[in-house]
């Protein structure tokens, strides 16, 4: 199994940003660590291709984002500064996500260790959210024919209004999104299907909706790949939440999902999402739990002690 990692992934950000970006660093170390994955596991992403970035964004935003012109009113909307490592960063990622859509079509999974960045639109970014890397990578597969109908798993706690608003009405793209109905975004954009749930929802209850709109969409729009955006904000502990999903009842998730698209035989390519755990190490360790289902699901090996990872994030 393989998965897309850069030190791209992590820039500066002023001290006490609210953004956890080391964590894309430490789910890295981690899964080294403890043997997840291997050196050879690990690829580095080029910077996506301009060209197939505005496949999806206007002339006007990326004009104004890779030259540093932004509006302010833009920049706050985002939430980031902006620096030529912030455009960096955000190329690598979404390069990261086009990638691992590839190898999933080769190989049945493929992951991005970044990613997910679903609040996106066309015309600006929002919610920490600077280019939509899925919407960019099934753009690219359509172009160049490497997959025409695709569905997007977003099992991130905020809305996908980006990605539901890019692929309004098309029949080939399937939008699912579930997520806190009282959280960001403000105003949600319907996708093909949206499941809201009222603040401290937990396991059971998030698990019993999960497994009844997984199957229905699998058997009814019969995607030839499926993006799964595995946010692991739903997490009891996390800053940003507001439900109540345990440790346990996210790894269930994400076993789940996996799981279900391995045994009807469609790829996934996996991006890890949103999470912003009052402790980093919760998120990290919830990051890496979702890189460990998928080893166990597709490659067969039985994932290692989830608190080896946790304690070397100490060290």
């Amino acid at each position: 199994m393989y998965a897309l990692s850069s030190d791209h992934y992590v820039i500066e950000l002023p001290p006490h940003h609210s953004f956890p970006i080391q964590k894309y660093r430490l789910v890295r170390e981690a899964m080294l660590a403890d043997g997840t994955l291997g050196p050879g596991d690990l690829l580095e992403p080029d910077l996506a291709d301009p060209r197939d970035i505005r496949l999806v964004h206007t002339a006007e935003y990326w004009e104004r984002l890779s030259t540093g012109t932004l509006e302010p009113t833009a920049l706050r909307r985002l939430g980031l500064p902006w620096s030529e490592s912030l455009v960096r960063r955000s190329r690598a990622s979404v390069q990261g996500t086009l990638t691992a859509s590839r190898i999933a079509i080769r190989d049945g999974i493929g992951i991005n260790l970044a990613g997910g960045t679903h609040h996106a639109f066309a015309d600006r970014g929002e919610g920490y959210c600077v280019l939509n890397d899925i919407a960019v990578a099934i753009r690219v597969l359509q172009r160049d024919a490497w997959m025409q109908r695709v569905a997007i798993i977003d099992c991130d706690v905020h809305q996908g209004n980006g990605t539901a608003a890019i692929f309004a009405g098309e029949a080939d793209v399937f939008t699912f999104s579930m997520h806190g109905a009282k959280n960001y975004p403000l105003v949600k954009v319907p996708g093909s299907l949206d499941i809201p749930l009222e603040d401290g929802t937990g396991d059971e209850e998030y698990l019993k909706e999960l497994r009844e709109a997984v199957p229905w969409i699998l058997e009814t729009f019969r995607p030839g790949l499926i993006f799964y955006l595995a946010g692991v904000d739903p997490h009891e502990r996390d800053r940003l939440g507001r439900l109540r999903l345990t440790h346990a009842g996210l790894r269930a998730r994400d076993e789940y999902v996996l799981q279900t698209c391995r045994n009807a035989g469609i790829p996934v390519a996996v991006t890890l999402g949103g999470g912003y755990g009052h402790d980093l190490q919760d998120t990290v360790l919830a990051h890496c739990n979702t890189v460990r289902a998928a080893r166990a699901i597709f490659d067969g090996v039985a994932p290692p002690d989830g608190n080896l990872a946790t304690r070397q994030l100490g060290d």
